[in-house]
């Protein structure tokens, strides 16, 4: 969903925590530049990708002590007016040291964002430059639905692509050079069935 106005300017963090404690639903809720940004629940084929990717980076940089990678939600609170909850966080171990135990207060060494019809043009444009801006050094974008795997290295203050495979390719990306995915193992066999409408008489 577009980024939405609301009547109180600027949203921010407190504002934030208070209003999921009220709500308490499944919605996801950001704030980019102190304007909220609601997206609804992920759909099956991009839970199923997040899963397992993040079972391939999680089993890899914890068996090499290089640090952690977390699932959302999770915030990344870069200030009190730019909150987000990327897809899949990676921290070095040092940046774990460092966590607090309310979100990441810091740019995270990579972000991953999974593409859907509903968030495409925010997280090619709108979190990419968020992320540019705040020093992410990595960024990765992923489209179940293209199977395409994109990664991006913070240049000058923007981002470059420096890797990119798709269907059934092998992926090896710079930021750990010894790992290898496999991307045609961590697409769904087979996409979601659209539900049945329900039969009257």
């Amino acid at each position: 969903m577009a980024l939405r106005s609301v009547d109180r300017a600027p949203f921010t963090y407190a504002h934030l925590r208070r209003l999921r404690e009220q709500l308490d639903d499944r919605q996801r809720y950001e704030i980019i530049g102190g304007d909220l940004a609601v997206t609804p629940s992920p759909s099956f084929l991009h839970q199923v990708f997040s899963a397992r990717l993040q079972h391939e980076l999680f089993g890899y940089v914890t068996t090499r002590g290089l640090g952690i990678v977390v699932q959302a939600p999770l915030d990344v609170v870069f200030s009190d007016l730019d909150v987000v909850q990327p897809d899949l966080i990676y921290l070095t171990a040092a940046q774990v040291a460092r966590a607090e135990e309310y979100g990441v207060h810091e740019p995270p060494t990579l972000l991953v964002e999974i593409l859907s019809p509903s968030t495409a043009r925010r997280d090619r444009h709108v979190k990419r430059d968020l992320y540019a801006r705040m020093g992410v050094p990595h960024y990765w974008l992923l489209d179940p639905l293209r199977r395409i795997l994109e990664a991006y290295a913070l240049r000058e203050g923007d981002y470059a692509l420096v890797e990119s495979a798709t269907g059934a390719a092998d992926f090896r990306p710079a930021l750990f050079p010894d790992l290898v995915l496999h991307l045609g193992e961590l697409w769904p066999a087979r996409p979601p069935r659209s539900p049945r409408r329900s039969r009257r008489g």
